[in-house]
């Protein structure tokens, strides 16, 4: 086999396994939504099953991300961001990044009341939230937070935490997060002399 081809194969495995942690799915929930086995998805994320078009087509839609995506293809220079959206729990989400693992950037566009009463959830990871426009309810452990354009919270998503628009019209929100932990470095201007 073509060394290139080995090493663009070598980096399937661990891309795939990182996809489906980020998204907190399970291989049973996995296998249920692409009617691929609990076993190949399993050698898959290992490395021990060479994936295929048939086997990497109804990942890439359940990821939301393109083939050239899952698989790692260079870039073709076009340094344009293809935004696809794609739809959850009533919201609509908008990538503005293009690569597995890290920090990921999202467009969230939340109708208002879509997940009207709070259901306050736990994972792993570390988001960062910045308001656009309209208003966002944000419940973080015991705070009930209004966040109204230009304000922004950021938090372990480890402590439990809801949110909604509370607009009469949708709410527009820039979020960063981090399935590891990872946390939004920000760069102060520095204090004039």
């Amino acid at each position: 086999m073509d060394d290139d081809l080995v090493k663009a194969l070598a980096v399937v495995a661990p891309r795939l396994r990182a996809l489906r942690r980020q998204r907190d799915i399970t291989l049973t929930d996995l296998s249920a939504t692409t009617g691929i086995s609990i076993s190949t998805l399993s050698r898959l994320e290992s490395g021990e099953r060479r994936p295929t078009l048939e086997l990497l087509l109804p990942l890439a839609k359940v990821y939301a991300v393109t083939l050239d995506e899952l698989v790692g293809a260079p870039l073709t220079g076009d340094p344009r961001v293809h935004m696809r959206p794609v739809s959850r729990n009533g919201m609509t989400l908008i990538p503005l990044t293009r690569r597995a693992g890290g920090i990921q950037a999202v467009k969230m566009i939340i109708p208002p009341n879509v997940r009207c009463e709070p259901d306050l959830r736990t994972h792993e990871g570390y988001d960062w939230m910045y308001v656009l426009s309209g208003r966002l309810r944000l419940i973080l452990g015991e705070h009930d937070l209004i966040l109204t354009p230009g304000e922004a919270a950021e938090f372990d998503t480890r402590v439990p935490h809801w949110f909604d628009s509370v607009s009469p019209d949708s709410t527009e929100v820039l979020a960063l997060f981090g399935p590891q932990g990872e946390r939004a470095h920000l760069r102060a201007r520095p204090a004039p002399r």
